[in-house]
């Protein structure tokens, strides 16, 4: 075991030494607070380009579809270069410290079942997390919607065009919110020079969200063949948006009710404990 972690030593030093200044311009785009690994990712990023790997099993394209859904269609393949190199970086530094850890003790099938299953944890949360930041980004949207679509329905019986509305309402808002990232970047393509239409369309898919398909759906028909009763329309989609707010709401709840179950049990015991040891010890007196 001494030789293997040797040998995995000289490994890792050699990938680090090879990929000092080489990602550059990739390592300035990473945030420090999200990747606490950041100062070694060059040893992930170089090893998968030593390997020449292709990024096409449909493991890593459903990865890339979330982490494209996170950051943005231009650089979801960038994405996924960073949190492939994290997690072989995670995964290397795993096993360097199992082979340590075995080096000093006695290897048996325990103590492989214990370092595979070790490296099948790391592999299995990097992606969780991921999995996790695309279920809070959906769950913030839901909740901020039918706040949105109220905003919206006033400024457009006020006498606003919905266009002007939308704008209005990004302007005001002082959430850090990614519904009103993506309408942002939706305003931006228009007055860039894309069509309405088009720029509906792609904030919707960005979103994934029924609600968001619903109301791009009502705004582009709106735009092609006018629709005196757009404002009802709204109306009634922000009713059913309040409607699965209060669900995802109650299911919340539900789930803060469930994470409590854990520390309960432990101060339940704890106060047996406190309670029972003074009893136990009067008796063995």
């Amino acid at each position: 075991m001494k030789i293997l972690l040797l040998i995995e030593l000289l490994f890792s030093a050699y990938l680090f030494l090879a990929s000092r200044n080489k990602y550059k311009d990739t390592m300035d785009n990473i945030n420090k607070n999200e990747y606490k690994l950041k100062d070694f990712l060059p040893i992930g990023l170089h090893l998968l380009k030593l390997i020449r790997h292709k990024y096409n099993s449909n493991y890593e394209m459903k990865l890339e579809a979330k982490l494209r859904e996170l950051g943005g269609r231009s650089d979801a393949r960038e994405m996924l270069k960073i949190h492939l190199a994290n997690k072989i970086v995670m995964m290397l530094g795993a096993m360097i410290f199992i082979t340590f850890i075995g080096s000093q003790a006695e290897i048996d099938f325990s103590f492989l079942i214990f370092a595979a299953g070790f490296e099948a944890l790391i592999f299995y949360f990097t992606d969780k997390q991921i999995e996790t930041k695309v279920k809070n980004r959906r769950r913030s949207m839901q909740l901020e919607f039918p706040v949105f679509l109220n905003k919206l329905t006033l400024l457009i019986n006020a006498g606003m065009t919905v266009s002007a509305a939308i704008r209005k309402i990004i302007r005001e808002n002082k959430k850090d919110c990614p519904l009103y990232e993506e309408l942002l970047k939706a305003t931006n393509e228009i007055d860039a020079g894309k069509s309405e239409v088009s720029s509906y369309e792609d904030f919707a898919a960005r979103c994934r969200l029924q609600e968001a398909a619903m109301f791009v759906t009502s705004l582009v028909q709106n735009i092609r063949k006018g629709n005196s009763e757009l404002v009802s329309i709204l109306s009634i989609q922000s009713n059913t948006c309040w409607e699965n707010r209060k669900n995802i709401a109650r299911k919340l709840g539900e789930e803060a009710s469930t994470k409590l179950v854990l520390p309960m049990m432990i101060i339940f015991v704890a106060i047996i404990i406190m309670v029972m040891t003074p009893a136990i010890m009067q008796i063995q007196i």
